[in-house]
């Protein structure tokens, strides 16, 4: 294995554990890898700037998923604005080693409270749209992780040289 695909890899499981972490810019560190790696490994023009430029399109795309699915969510259960935030909110206090099961129970927890108390929704139509935010984040989290993996493992193949590694 090369330098530029140790970088990488070290780089995408950051990228990888951080797409559960809302906090955590998974996607910019996984094309920050990539962008690492190419360089140590020798930018050429020609074939790294189109790629390079490709996955920088794709990590903006990719960084959209989380707003636009818990939009989604929000707005077919009827949740509002607030609720997305508080579920955005929610998922960052979800973070916290002493909530069980935080990155799931966080989201819920900050729609249902937006909803209730900034909004004002009755109970029951509360409960609904945070669910809905809730399945909108989730769904964005399935995308990126797919997304997250499928990207990493290209990359990985592209830097794969068995003939420059470390270890040989």
């Amino acid at each position: 294995m090369s330098p530029a695909f140790l970088i990488f890899l070290a780089a995408w499981i950051i990228g990888m554990v951080g797409t559960f972490i809302p906090a955590l810019p998974a996607t910019a560190i996984i094309f920050l890898g990539s962008v690492a790696a190419t360089l140590v490994d020798g930018f050429q023009l020609w074939p790294d700037l189109p790629f390079l430029l490709t996955f920088l399109v794709i990590t903006i795309l990719i960084s959209m998923v989380d707003n636009v699915a818990s939009a989604w969510g929000a707005r077919k259960y009827g949740g509002s604005r607030q609720a997305v935030w508080g579920a955005l909110i929610g998922g960052l206090v979800g973070i916290l080693p002493i909530i069980p099961f935080g990155l799931i129970v966080g989201p819920l927890v900050g729609a249902l409270i937006a909803e209730l108390f900034v909004v004002g929704k009755p109970p029951a139509e509360a409960l609904r749209s945070a669910w809905g935010t809730l399945v909108g984040l989730l769904a964005g989290l399935a995308a990126k992780l797919v997304l997250h993996l499928l990207i990493g493992l290209y990359e990985l193949w592209r830097l794969w040289d068995p003939a420059r590694s470390v270890f040989g």
